[in-house]
């Protein structure tokens, strides 16, 4: 079993001292399609970056500066984990800082965080801070934006990932944890298993409703349930129960199993 979430925004750039030193960094396999990308991304300004990417003068110039400073090897006092660089709403749900060496361990193998510029990274390979949506419309050797550049190489990396689980006696099944806006840089068609896409409903105003806030958040929990639990078997994951969600069978099909709550 293999999950996926997406990356996020706001990012925590304070410097990472592991807890255990079993928990080694390791590099991201599409660091030299991350290159790719930088060499064409070094070659835009402030102004077009902030229309590109929809961010403020400010935020345009701090990613232009990271664009222009970004090297390999990685600077030690900038690169950290994935798992503790994210911050977003789905990285709370997760609460990396207060999981065990084992729960950590546990997601390097079996959680994949989907990346703009990264492509797929592990909850232990390095990077370096960013700003790049997989949405973003940036024109490349490969195509306009960044689903034309990844194409299948996510795929294919997940597809490696995916037997390696089967070696071990693993099931086959991609949990989706992602964003619709990064899982559409997944080819579904070509993984060497099922797709499960958990959702997550909250009560307001008479109806379940999917509340973006809250439905990230839970995003991060599933994951952090699989992680403290040592799940293996996809189907254990519908006895996911933090927070207050529980498992609704006759509101969820065979690959979409929905997750219903009353009160945030």
């Amino acid at each position: 079993m293999l999950m996926v979430v997406s990356p996020a925004k706001k990012l925590d750039e304070s410097p990472w001292q592991p807890q255990d030193e079993r928990l080694k960094t390791t590099c991201p396999e599409l660091l030299a399609e991350a290159e790719k990308l930088i060499q064409a991304l070094k070659q835009i300004g402030p102004e077009e970056i902030a229309q590109l990417m929809h961010l403020s003068e400010k935020l345009a110039e701090l990613n232009y500066e990271r664009f222009q400073a970004w090297q390999v090897p990685f600077p030690e006092d900038k690169a950290k984990p994935a798992l503790f660089m994210f911050k977003g709403d789905v990285y709370q749900g997760l609460d990396a800082e207060h999981l065990n060496t084992e729960s950590i361990l546990y997601l390097q193998n079996h959680l994949r965080i989907l990346s703009g510029l990264y492509g797929l990274l592990r909850p232990l390979d390095e990077m370096l801070p960013y700003r790049l949506e997989m949405g973003t419309k940036l024109s490349n050797e490969r195509g306009k934006d960044l689903y034309t550049f990844w194409g299948d190489l996510i795929t294919q990396k997940l597809n490696q990932a995916l037997d390696v689980e089967a070696e071990k006696g693993g099931e086959r099944a991609l949990v989706n944890l992602a964003s619709n806006e990064y899982f559409k840089a997944v080819q579904p068609k070509l993984l060497k298993g099922e797709v499960i896409t958990p959702v997550f409903k909250d009560w307001k105003n008479g109806q379940y409703k999917i509340i973006s806030f809250y439905a990230k958040k839970a995003r991060g929990l599933m994951a952090r349930y699989a992680a403290v639990n040592r799940i293996e078997q996809v189907e254990d994951l519908k006895y996911f129960d933090l927070a207050g969600y529980r498992f609704a069978p006759d509101h969820s099909s065979e690959k979409q199993w929905v997750f219903l709550r009353k009160e945030a």
